[in-house]
């Protein structure tokens, strides 16, 4: 329903803008190297076929993003893959979702760290800023805009392998351990 729609953006706001955050880190910093290393000489394993780890909650987020055109351009682009090594979300335009996904956002191969965070430590250290504060949303030792978005839709009857936080041995452990679970 519209309004459960308009709860979950909400809910999703604090994440969105720590995304546009990484975003814009990356942007500033990285593309050069990413660019060069990755999309043309194809060494990284960032943005390979089998490179992609998702959360529920990077679907969700998308949707409530990207709306319903782009999650069908999603699905179409996994029904009907490209051939080759290269993940089935990446095309000539880039990456296909709205909101890729957040293993992708914070992926850094070791040749774009070398050459970018190596030589400058507070560079580094903004980065593993960004790195902490990922966890915010996904480390449910505390409740986490992940952890609730697979809630939600498991109260609903919506069950799947995707909801880490719900399905993980190691991030069940880490509810149980925080008295959570």
């Amino acid at each position: 329903p519209a309004g459960e729609v308009r709860e979950l953006s909400g809910l999703s706001g604090p994440y969105l803008s720590f995304r546009q955050g990484v975003d814009a880190f990356l942007a500033r910093h990285f593309s050069g190297v990413c660019h060069r290393e990755c999309f043309f000489n194809e060494r990284s394993a960032c943005c390979s076929r089998d490179g992609i780890l998702t959360w529920f909650a990077d679907h969700v987020v998308n949707g409530l993003a990207g709306g319903r055109e782009n999650v069908a351009a999603l699905l179409a682009r996994v029904e009907s893959p490209a051939p080759g090594h290269r993940c089935a979300y990446l095309s000539q335009a880039g990456c296909a979702w709205t909101v890729r996904p957040l293993v992708c956002a914070l992926f850094l191969c070791d040749r774009a760290r070398e050459e970018v965070l190596m030589p400058d430590p507070a560079l580094s250290e903004e980065w593993e800023a960004l790195r902490k504060r990922e966890k915010e949303f996904t480390w449910p030792d505390r409740p986490v805009l992940f952890e609730t978005l697979e809630a939600r839709f498991l109260a609903r009857g919506l069950d799947s392998p995707l909801m880490h936080c719900h399905k993980s041995p190691g991030l069940r452990m880490i509810r149980k351990n925080a008295g959570r679970e």
